[in-house]
């Protein structure tokens, strides 16, 4: 199994060719050996909930910029996908969230990406823009601004929680079938 700790020399000459044992052509380090593994990328993130209100976030930054968001984001090395949806919340929202139970995983092959969305409590209102959010709010499901969402899983995810909203026990959400996924 690859080290993932360690990183390919700085030098040597590289050609893309399939390694013995393997089915994917891969960067491979002709001097050495090393073979470079491009995997897909993890965001964890939350729906966030406080009396019934779901805590939304302006993106101050491209892509999305301007849309309305759940807060997510890349996992960093060694973090749990719990610890990174409640470091997100904390960067964008300036919120303390309580993970309940995951509430969904989607892909996003276009970009290689997986998302563990979590589902999550605001326990105090208390909450700011960080610095990738020009604005935080809590939305009614009602005045949630469907037109101004960032991203297709927002929606998935947001829907889903409303699916969902009051059971204990139920199955990750996942991509819907007939929605696209590359947007």
């Amino acid at each position: 199994m690859p080290d993932d700790r360690t990183e390919a020399p700085k030098r040597g000459r590289r050609v893309r060719q399939v390694p013995a044992g393997d089915s994917l052509e891969r960067s491979v380090c002709l001097d050495c050996g090393h073979i470079q593994y491009d995997n897909p990328k993890i965001v964890a993130g939350a729906v966030t909930v406080h009396d019934g209100r779901l805590l939304l976030c302006r993106r101050a930054i491209e892509p999305g910029l301007g849309k309305w968001t759940i807060t997510a984001g890349y996992l960093e090395l060694h973090e749990t996908p719990e610890d990174g949806a409640r470091r997100e919340a904390w960067e964008e929202a300036r919120a303390r969230i309580r993970i309940d139970t995951l509430l969904g995983l989607y892909t996003i092959p276009r970009i290689s990406q997986v998302q563990l969305i979590y589902r999550a409590i605001l326990d105090e209102p208390r909450f700011e823009p960080g610095e990738e959010s020009q604005e935080v709010a809590l939305f009614s499901w009602a005045d949630v601004p469907w037109e101004d969402l960032a991203f297709p899983s927002v929606h998935w995810a947001l829907r889903y929680y409303w699916e969902t909203r009051g059971r204990a026990v139920f199955p990750p959400g996942t991509n819907r079938a007939g929605e696209r996924s590359d947007l």
